[in-house]
This record gives C-alpha cells, sequence and structure tokens, in this order.
C-alpha cells in the first residue's frame, strides 16, 4: 500500500527543549514499508523534525515497532528508519 493524505500520524508528544516529538501512525502497511523513501508525503507540513519518533502500528499484522524520522528531504517528504531500543 502507499501513504495516504487522509489517514496521516498523529502527533501525541510535543518536543520539549531539543527533544524529539513523539507521533502514532495506524494503518496496514507493514513496517518496512513505513520506512520506504519518502513514504510520508506531507511529513514537513504535519510539522516533523529529524529525530523525532513514530510509533508504527500495523493493523494488518499487527504488530507495534519504533522508528525515527531520518530524512526531510526539500520536496517536504518524510523518510523513517528503525530505532534502536536499548
Amino acid at each position: 500500500m502507499t501513504y495516504a493524505t487522509t489517514n496521516p500520524p498523529t502527533l501525541v508528544s510535543q518536543r520539549i527543549a531539543s527533544g524529539p516529538a513523539l507521533w502514532i501512525y495506524t494503518s496496514a502497511d507493514d513496517d518496512a514499508t513505513v520506512n520506504g523513501s519518502d513514504y510520508f508525503t506531507d511529513g514537513l507540513e504535519l510539522g516533523m523534525q529529524l529525530g523525532d519518533f513514530v510509533l508504527v502500528f500495523d493493523t494488518a499484522t499487527p504488530k507495534g515497532s519504533l522508528h525515527y524520522v531520518s530524512v526531510l528531504d526539500a520536496d517536504g517528504n518524510a523518510t523513517t528508519a528503525f530505532a534502536a531500543v536499548a
């Protein structure tokens, strides 16, 4: 599937000082698809910034995974990558 701007991620925690924001995104797309280049086509418009965390809930599997915004390009697209949790 592809990202639909009608189902955007939801901001659940604002940035505190220079820390990251936290977003939640729910769709039938798996975590590898969400990590695709420029997946969130309106990331900049939504207010995403580099390093923000995104909790992704895959409704088809179902499962959850933690990602972070790794790229924001000049077109406003956001790309995510898997976040390590230690």
